[in-house]
């Protein structure tokens, strides 16, 4: 599993337009091979959101960037005169992966089913 995750510090009393043109804004992600699932996230009160992209792997990540779908996702609208500074990206490899009903994965290789041992971290 592979997360990229874009930080967006909103200009103050542009919050709303900010939200405003991301619910606009048309998805080109769904049927791209490897996408699992994006979230638009709002940190309480600091004016900092985080467009959230989970992958199958960095390769359907590296794909995704190199599409038309991304060209077009990107194509729609800046969001300049909302932010302050530029978006900032950030990407994480998974290394542990839990989910209710789902065994644990250690994605070093080992998978083990949930159990209080593993699922208290």
């Amino acid at each position: 599993m592979f997360i990229a995750m874009n930080r967006f510090r909103v200009s103050a009393g542009r919050e709303a337009d900010f939200e405003r043109t991301w619910r606009k804004r048309k998805s080109h992600l769904g049927g791209v091979p490897g996408f699992v699932q994006f979230a638009l996230l709002r940190d309480e009160g600091s004016g900092e959101y985080v467009s959230h992209t989970t992958w199958r792997d960095r390769d359907a990540f590296v794909e995704w960037t190199r599409s038309d779908a991304f060209a077009a996702g990107h194509r729609q609208g800046p969001v300049t005169g909302l932010l302050e500074g530029s978006p900032q990206l950030s990407t994480y490899e998974a290394v542990i992966v839990e989910a209710p009903g789902v065994a644990s994965a250690d994605l070093r290789g080992s998978v083990s089913p949930a159990s209080p041992s593993n699922a208290d971290h």
